[in-house]
C-alpha cells in the first residue's frame, strides 16, 4: 500500500474540496470545471482509503481487546471483529492498488467505429453489416447513442466500409478491444454447394478526439459538397447536402453523408477527421514501443486476427485470451459482455504486473 502517494492524494482532495467552495473559483468557469473533473477523479480513490484507515482501527481495537484479560466476554466479538476487517483491509488493498493504476486518458472519450470489408467479397461485406447491428445493439444495452456517419452500402445490403460515433459513458475503455480482424466461417447465402467461407473484416475503434487533442487548419482542407444516395443509386437526395474532406498534408479522406444538412454533415466530418488523425498519432508513438506492446491484450495492430465467428458450431472465439464461448446469435445480438470483460480483467491484470514490477 502506497501511503505516503495516499495521503497526498487525500490532502489535495481536501484542498480541492475548500477550492471548490471559492466565490473566485466558481466565478471562474474554466478554472471551476477544471479543478472539478480533478475532485471528480480523486474522489473513488479517497474514499476507499479512508474506509481502509476505518478498517485498521477497528482491526486495531479488536486486537486490543483481545490483548486485555479483564475483557475476556469480549474475546469471541473481536476475534470476528478482526477476522471481517483483515478480510475487508485486504478487500481494499486489491481495489486502491487498481485505482492507482495509471489510466489510459482516452478511455473515457466517446467513440468513432470504423468496419470495413475485407477478404471474401460480397460476404465480407454482409457479414460487415451483421458486425455493425452487434455494436449497435451493445450500444443499445449500455444507454449509449450510436448514429452511422457514413456508409458504402452493397446491393445485397453489406457494406464495404461504414463509419459510426458511439457516445457514452467509458465507451472507448470497454470498445477499444474491438479493434482488428475479425474472421468469419459459414456457408455464406450465394454459395449453392454448401461450402464453408472464410472472410473478413477489419474494425477500428478511434476515440473521439476534443479540440485540445488535434488541431486543423482551415488551409489544410479541401471540402467538397455532392448528393448522397444509397446502394443502386436509390434515397438519391435532391440537395447537395453530403459533404467529403479531404486532409491535404495526410491525404486522409471522410465522407459523410447521414445527417440532415450539410453543416451537421460538416461537423461530423470533421470530428472524424480529427479522430483519425488523432488515432494516427497515438499509433505512431506507440510504435516505438512495438515489442512491449505485442505481449498487449490490446496491441492496437489493425493487421491482427483477433476473433473468430464459427457459424456451423454456433462459436464465438478470441484467439488474444484463448476464450470461446458457443452463443454465437446471442453475441452477435449484442451480448458481448462475457468475452469484452475478460478482456478488461486481462488488460487490467497485466498492467498490475507491470506495476508491481516497476515497484508497487
Amino acid at each position: 500500500m502506497q501511503i505516503n502517494k495516499l495521503d497526498k492524494m487525500e490532502a489535495r482532495f481536501i484542498s480541492l474540496e475548500d477550492q471548490l467552495s471559492d466565490p473566485s473559483v466558481i466565478a471562474d468557469q474554466n478554472k471551476w470545471r477544471e479543478l472539478s473533473k480533478e475532485h471528480s477523479e480523486l474522489a473513488e480513490v479517497v474514499s476507499k482509503y479512508r474506509e481502509y484507515k476505518e478498517v485498521l482501527d477497528q482491526a486495531k481495537e479488536a486486537l486490543e481487546i483481545l490483548g486485555d484479560k479483564s475483557q475476556s466476554d469480549l474475546h469471541e466479538l473481536a476475534k470476528e471483529e478482526l477476522k471481517e476487517s483483515e478480510k475487508r483491509r485486504d478487500e481494499l488493498d486489491l481495489e486502491i492498488h487498481k485505482l492507482l493504476i495509471p489510466k489510459d486518458p482516452n478511455d473515457s472519450k466517446n467513440v468513432i467505429l470504423e468496419i470495413r470489408a475485407g477478404t471474401g467479397g460480397e460476404e465480407a461485406a454482409l457479414f460487415a453489416a451483421d458486425l455493425l447491428k452487434m455494436y449497435l445493439k451493445f450500444a443499445e444495452r449500455k444507454g449509449w447513442k450510436a448514429e452511422i456517419a457514413s456508409a458504402n452500402e452493397t446491393d445485397l445490403g453489406g457494406f464495404k466500409e461504414v463509419t459510426c460515433t458511439i457516445e457514452g459513458k467509458n465507451a472507448y475503455s470497454i470498445l477499444k478491444f474491438e479493434s482488428g480482424v475479425h474472421r468469419v466461417q459459414r456457408i455464406p447465402e450465394t454459395e449453392s454447394q454448401g461450402r464453408v467461407h472464410t472472410s473478413a473484416v477489419t474494425v477500428a475503434v478511434l476515440p473521439e478526439a476534443e479540440d485540445v487533442d488535434i488541431d486543423i487548419k482551415r488551409d489544410d482542407l479541401r471540402i467538397d459538397v455532392y448528393r448522397s444516395s444509397g446502394a443502386g443509386g436509390q434515397h438519391i437526395n435532391k440537395t447537395s447536402s453530403a459533404i467529403r474532406i479531404t486532409h491535404i498534408p495526410s491525404s486522409m479522406v471522410v465522407t459523410c453523408q447521414n445527417e440532415r444538412s450539410q453543416r451537421q454533415n460538416k461537423e461530423k466530418a470533421l470530428q472524424i477527421l480529427k479522430s483519425r488523425l488523432y488515432d494516427q498519432a497515438l499509433q505512431n508513438s506507440q510504435s516505438k514501443e512495438a515489442e512491449d506492446r505485442k505481449n498487449q491484450v490490446g496491441s492496437g495492430d489493425r493487421s491482427e486476427r483477433i476473433r473468430t465467428y464459427n457459424f456451423p458450431q454456433g462459436r464465438v472465439t478470441d484467439h488474444r485470451i484463448n476464450m470461446s464461448i458457443y452463443q454465437l446469435d446471442d453475441f452477435l445480438n449484442g451480448d458481448m459482455d462475457a468475452i469484452l470483460d475478460r478482456l478488461i480483467e486481462e488488460d487490467l491484470s497485466r498492467r498490475m504486473k507491470e506495476g508491481d514490477s516497476s515497484g508497487r
